[in-house]
């Protein structure tokens, strides 16, 4: 559960940092409502830092991952699939926003869950303004499991808009863990201060199906899930670390300006928005169809997760990450164990197969597994464990 949110303390609220100072997207694309902690060394080697987050000696947003650098092979994977995808990308980014704006209003301001949030946000802003003509506001905000949304960022943004225009926005579902998260974290918030934000959380893929606005359903590679920072602003994962961010300040990341050669988060996001003319007809008719379906929430796949735990003797849901999204982090920064691949899915996965190879990881094929894929996490590794505080399992 999420403890209730602290107050922050009394004064000016921090300002937001912008690119090219911080990240490497342009300034008008996204306020970053993060404390800078570029020159603070906080990366650790992925066995020692999940073994202290295991411990309970460290919670997992009080430090980072060093930073996986692909290889030409991996790269020219996230490259075939950005060209495969980016106009399936670009019908559910028209979609997504279509819902959003028909639902609640021109007036929307977007508050991304930095960092896998954060090039989504900016695509529904591009939709908007190419469509529409629209200028929606958009910062990124954090998020850590176990801890909740960041209240000096909701107080941010309470002083500048009504809480009820703000719409937090997400690249995709797993589980669902984050948006149970947000949910209890924006009730709390309520609790403590009397703002009221929207918890209706918005995703461009939503295969968990735990969210009610969603550009689509089916689980397939969203490229920006294959990199880290390189295609994310290179802006690392956000950390919440009580040496580094005191009372009033925002949650802290880092600004990696030494991989600016690697970059492609422009490239992404320019090479979806090419394909928005394309399919802008198909989406029009397309969105008002989804909207008047029924999206209630089922959490089918929390279901899936807890049964998936169960046969494979894992004891712990927090272990099992489905989703193709979820399974590349598992590969990218876990302990993994193994990876369940569902065969008529494999033609979409090579990248997942690629890391997994690199990695010893061995993959097996599961029939009429509900997500393309699913990465477990090692369960008799405790170096590999966290828990739904972030801490153990």
């Amino acid at each position: 559960m999420t403890p209730p949110i602290p107050l922050p303390t009394t004064g000016p609220l921090p300002p937001a940092l912008h690119g090219p100072q911080f990240g490497s997207y342009a300034a008008e694309e996204v306020s970053w409502l993060l404390t800078d902690l570029s020159d603070v060394e906080l990366e650790a080697p992925t066995e020692e830092r999940e073994e202290a987050v295991q411990s309970g000696g460290a919670h997992y947003a009080e430090s980072l991952p060093v930073e996986y650098q692909p290889d030409p092979a991996y790269l020219d994977l996230f490259h075939d699939a950005l060209r495969h995808d980016a106009s399936r990308l670009a019908h559910a980014v028209g979609v997504v926003t279509e819902i959003l704006l028909a639902e609640r209003g021109p007036h929307l301001v977007l508050a991304s869950l930095a960092r896998a949030g954060t090039p989504v946000g900016i695509l529904v802003r591009r939709w908007a303004a190419h469509v529409h003509g629209l200028d929606l506001p958009h910062v990124a905000v954090s998020i850590v499991r176990g801890r909740g949304i960041d209240p000096v960022a909701l107080s941010w943004l309470a002083d500048r808009y009504d809480p009820a225009s703000v719409v937090f926005v997400d690249g995709w579902t797993g589980k669902g863990a984050i948006t149970a998260e947000l949910t209890a974290a924006l009730d709390a918030h309520h609790a403590a201060t009397g703002q009221r934000f929207d918890d209706a959380l918005a995703v461009l893929a939503d295969p968990g199906y735990c969210v009610r606005t969603f550009g689509t359903r089916q689980d397939y590679l969203i490229p920006s899930a294959c990199l880290n920072s390189t295609v994310s602003g290179l802006v690392s994962r956000t950390v919440l670390n009580a040496e580094h961010i005191g009372p009033g300040q925002f949650h802290g990341a880092k600004f990696y300006a030494e991989l600016a050669a690697s970059d492609v988060s422009n490239a992404f996001l320019d090479a979806v928005t090419a394909e928005f003319d394309g399919v802008r007809e198909s989406v029009l008719v397309d969105a008002p169809v989804l909207a008047a379906t029924d999206r209630t929430p089922t959490w089918q796949g929390w279901e899936a997760v807890r049964r998936i735990s169960v046969e494979h003797g894992i004891g712990s849901e927090n272990l099992v990450k489905p989703g193709v999204g979820e399974t590349t982090r598992v590969l990218l920064r876990r302990v993994p164990w193994k990876v369940l691949v569902r065969p008529d899915a494999l033609g979409e996965l090579a990248h997942v197969l690629l890391l997994a190879e690199q990695r010893g990881v061995p993959v097996e094929q599961v029939e009429d597994l509900a997500y393309s894929c699913v990465g477990l996490i090692h369960p008799q590794f405790t170096r590999g464990a966290t828990g739904a505080d972030g801490t153990g399992v």
